[in-house]
């Protein structure tokens, strides 16, 4: 499938079989490749000898496509082959016409040098197919700032608050934490019936949405 518009030298086109990474599964997890998956199609390797473009800490950019036999979000898949290969990957994954875009930032396990480990993932929502060419993959200046921009893309923030990669990894794993704190929070004080300790909870949850309606009004969403 064509995406992102790239060149003849990045494409692979190359379909990788669901048992490559049968050394990474167990047998549930090689049950869901055989279940939820119809096929995986390696489209892109973009990288140094495909683009002539410099590389620092991102060496190369690969991008799979993946073929659903029924509609769901499939994270822990794309995990285990975010864990079997060592650089990052934009997954496009369609059921029926639908697509979303996964990728995630990870780095080489301290001990296991054949595994990586994820540190944060970017998904979008579902998307009809006509919306997946509003992603680009602009090839220029250097591998990192390819893939930092995709990044940008895919979490749906400008460059305001978080300037890079790094800060933009930062804001999203703060502001998760907040909605998660917050949704316990409103659950507990449901549950509360004593006044004071209702008031507490209510003076707490009140600062943790201060706190989080500060960083989402730092960072504004793209239209």
């Amino acid at each position: 499938m064509e995406i992102f518009d790239l060149p003849n030298k990045v494409k692979v086109n190359k379909v990788v079989p669901k048992n490559a990474f049968n050394s990474f599964t167990n047998s549930k997890q090689k049950q869901l490749f055989t279940d939820l998956i119809k096929r995986i199609t390696w489209e892109y390797k973009i990288s140094e000898a495909t683009t002539n473009l410099p590389a620092k800490e991102i060496k190369e950019i690969q991008v799979f496509y993946v073929e659903l036999k029924e509609k769901q979000e499939v994270k822990g898949i794309l995990e285990i082959i975010n864990k079997a290969i060592p650089y990052p990957i934009i997954f496009l994954v369609n059921w029926n016409n639908e697509f979303y875009f996964s990728t995630s930032t990870k780095h080489a396990h301290p001990i296991n040098d054949n595994i990586s480990v994820i540190d944060w993932t970017f998904n979008s929502e579902w998307l009809p197919k006509e919306n997946i060419n509003n992603f680009t993959l602009p090839l220029k200046k250097s591998l990192d700032f390819v893939y930092e921009e995709f990044c940008f893309q895919i979490s749906g923030e400008n460059k305001l608050n978080s300037n890079s990669l790094a800060e933009l990894v930062e804001y999203q794993e703060r502001q998760a934490t907040l909605k998660t704190a917050i949704g316990q929070l409103e659950k507990k004080i449901k549950g509360t019936k004593q006044f004071n300790n209702k008031l507490e909870l209510n003076q707490e949850l009140n600062n943790l949405k201060k706190e989080l309606a500060t960083i989402e009004k730092g960072t504004t969403k793209k239209a």
